[in-house]
Parts: structure tokens; sequence; C-alpha cells
């Protein structure tokens, strides 16, 4: 009998799962146009690193963990990296517009960045709202699976990978902006 009812439980459990696990597909790949065609939605969400990073001027050290309980647009770039320069300014646009409990933009450099270099990146692309932290050994960057900037990652509440964008996107565009608002919205209703 206890091992009939675990079983019943399992069944629960997985079967309950599953359709929270293809949400986000659901939800995302019918608002996928321009730059958002580029975005790689996972059938199921992939787990991330616990690698920890840099926070800016030297407030410490965090992890993706830190961020749970909300959407974050992971950006990994770098101050040499010509597409990331054109790229932030939508990120920061994207922040600016949805920004908040149930979403985020999160930016770190990943490799060789000063932080002088950093702030100047910045202040050269007018960016005030976005965090400057940094992943100088690329623990982060390695673990997950980034080789070539920019690399942007959607993380959904718990931490996981729900998608991955190569190179530079207009952030800022009607689709990713969709994307995420029916993200929160489908959330806030569950």
């Amino acid at each position: 009998m206890k091992k009939l009812l675990l079983a019943l439980v399992y069944t629960a459990l997985t079967t309950g799962a599953n359709p929270a696990l293809a949400a986000d597909i659901d939800i995302i790949s019918p608002l996928i146009a321009g730059d958002m065609k580029k975005l790689a939605v996972h059938s199921t969400p992939k787990a991330t690193s616990s690698a920890a990073f840099d926070l800016e001027d030297d407030k410490g050290r965090a992890t993706l963990e830190d961020y749970e309980g909300k959407y974050i647009l992971l950006n990994f770039w770098a101050t040499w990296c010509a597409p990331c320069r054109k790229e932030m300014p939508h990120l920061s646009e994207l922040q600016d517009e949805l920004g908040g409990d149930d979403f985020e933009v999160l930016t770190i450099a990943t490799g060789r960045n000063s932080v002088v270099g950093i702030k100047k990146f910045f202040e050269d692309t007018d960016i005030t709202n976005l965090p400057r932290h940094m992943d100088p050994k690329q623990a982060l960057a390695s673990q997950m699976g980034v080789f070539g900037l920019p690399i942007t990652v959607l993380l959904d509440p718990e931490g996981r990978e729900i998608a991955r964008l190569r190179g530079d996107a207009d952030w800022a565009g009607d689709s990713a902006k969709s994307i995420i608002k029916a993200l929160i919205a489908a959330r806030k209703e569950g």
C-alpha cells in the first residue's frame, strides 16, 4: 500500500511538473520575431552554474542563486566587444521599462576587463541602470558554456536557463519586450 501511494504521488508530481516545464516554450515561441529569431528556447529548463562572480565596486561576490525569484536576462559581454557596445543600450532600455520585482537585466563582463575600462564603456554608452559585475577568470562563463560574446541567457525564477541568444540583439524591440511581459504575466496568473 505504501509503495502504491508513493507511486501515485510521484506520478502526480511528474504529471503536474511537465506542463510547467513546457509552459515557458509555449509562451515564448509564438512571440519570436525580428532579432529574437536567434533566441534558442529550450524544451526543458537547464541547470546553471553555481560559480561566483565579482559584484561591481568591490561589493563582494555573488552567484546566480542570489537572483532567484524573478526572471533574469543574463548578459555576458566584454569591453573590447563591438557587438556588446551596440547591444548594451537596448539592454538598458529593457531594464528601464520592465526591470523590477519580476524581472532584471544582469550584465557580467567576462574575461580580461579592467574596472576603469568597464566604467568608461558604461559612460561612453550612457548606461547608468545596469550592474558592472565581473567574471575575470571566466569561471561562470565557462560553466555556462559561453563561447564568443555577447551571449544572453534567459533564466526562470528558479534560476534555470530557459533560452539563449548568441550575438547581439535588439532587446528593446517589441518581440523581446513581448516575451518578457508574457513570462511575467503567466507567472502572476499561475
